[in-house]
Order: C-alpha cells, then sequence, then structure tokens
C-alpha cells in the first residue's frame, strides 16, 4: 500500500464509521486482530472492545464528530491530530449528562497492513474533557 492509500484507509475510517455513529463499518477497515492501544482499563484491546467503547462514547456524546486537524504518513503508520466534539447528553464515566457541548483534542498513530489498521495508539486530552463537564475543577480552584 502507499503512503496515500494508507491515509485514504484512516479518512474514511474516521468518516465512515466515527463520524456517522456506525461501529458495524469499523470491520470494514481494522483487521479482526487489531491492538487499540488506548482504550481505558477494563476494556478489551482488541476490534470488539474498540466498538463497545466507541458505542459507550456515542450514548454519552450521540453527536461525537472527530474533526482532522493534520494528516502524516510515512511507510506504514499514519498519524493524525485531531479535535473531537460533542453534547454530554449521556452518562460518561459516572458523570451525569451535563447538556454541554465539549471539545477535546487527541493525536494518533495509526499502523496500516494489508490495507486494514492493524494498531491504533493514542493520546486524548482527557483532562480538558472532564474540566468542561465539571469533573475536574480549573487550575487554581481546587
Amino acid at each position: 500500500m502507499t503512503v496515500e492509500e494508507n491515509k485514504a484507509i484512516v479518512r474514511r475510517c474516521v468518516e465512515e464509521a466515527f463520524n456517522r455513529g456506525e461501529p458495524a463499518a469499523m470491520d470494514e477497515f481494522l483487521a479482526p486482530n487489531v491492538v487499540p492501544h488506548p482504550l481505558p482499563p477494563g476494556i478489551p484491546h482488541d476490534r470488539e472492545g474498540l466498538k463497545r467503547f466507541f458505542t459507550t462514547l456515542l450514548g454519552s456524546f450521540p453527536d461525537y464528530c472527530l474533526t482532522i486537524e493534520d494528516m502524516v504518513a510515512e511507510e506504514d503508520k499514519v498519524v493524525i491530530r485531531s479535535t473531537i466534539s460533542g453534547t454530554h447528553k449521556g452518562d460518561f464515566m459516572g458523570i451525569a449528562p451535563t447538556h454541554k457541548k465539549v471539545t477535546w483534542t487527541a493525536i494518533e498513530i495509526w499502523r496500516i497492513e494489508g490495507g486494514k489498521v492493524v494498531e491504533i495508539w493514542g493520546e486524548v486530552d482527557q483532562v480538558a474533557m472532564m474540566r468542561q463537564l465539571g469533573a475536574i475543577p480549573p487550575p487554581g480552584h481546587g
């Protein structure tokens, strides 16, 4: 696969699975043995675990939207810097719905093999999200 083909796979996965809120569509892009490293404790680090976590995320933020701000690729890896937003309308990690529109950022590395995503690493700014939800006080207020 070329670097451009790998970038297209990641872009399509974001657009056709994540932003349409269709976890089942992930099967087209993720290898059966994909290892998603950024999942919370207690969720299996496999394709079904990622789909389960995303379904939970959609229940909390039904208008979830991931915007790719930057995309860089080399060989079998694609890196995206993204902005994620959604309105908190369902319980999230024990936080009752606030109905607040929140925005957070992430940086992820996707590894592609044979036209499928086989590994994902990610760093998500969960502190920013939790501050917006009121679960963490802003600096100097705690």
